[in-house]
């Protein structure tokens, strides 16, 4: 293997759309351009230099009210490590950036059909998350 890392496979571990009432959907869809994406990568490793990174997706309204809907996805991605990489910080930028930005299309394709499928097909995303930029304000 003389790539870093080489993804096994990667699969929807879970998905969910939650719209209580036709009253909430009306005011969702009023206000869906206040929901707001957020991300969150969780890492565990196996056996034999396999990693399972899950990549959770929400899509939610931060502000308190009772009417909202709830969009959420776990993306899961089995990923074998090269042998020779035993660096910390190497393995991280693997996990969070490097997976992650192979991965991107595919997820944010499941979320925006999600969206969708839930009642709400003018949902794009117009600015891409730029993982290199999130590491980089973590890391440095």
């Amino acid at each position: 293997m003389t790539e870093k890392y080489k993804i096994l496979g990667k699969y929807i571990q879970d998905m969910s759309s939650e719209t209580r009432d036709i009253e909430t959907y009306l005011f969702v869809r009023e206000r869906l351009s206040k929901y707001q994406l957020g991300i969150d990568i969780t890492s565990k490793a196996l056996k034999d230099k396999l990693i399972e990174v899950n990549t959770t997706l929400k899509f939610e309204d931060k502000e308190k009210s009772k009417k909202k809907s709830h969009f959420e996805i776990i993306f899961s991605t089995i990923v074998k490590v090269n042998e020779n990489i035993k660096d910390k910080k190497e393995l991280e930028k693997i996990i969070l950036c490097d997976v992650q930005n192979k991965i991107y299309p595919d997820l944010e394709k499941s979320l925006l059909n999600l969206l969708h499928n839930s009642g709400y097909p003018e949902i794009k995303f117009e600015k891409k998350i730029d993982f290199e930029n999130l590491y980089n304000q973590k890391f440095n």
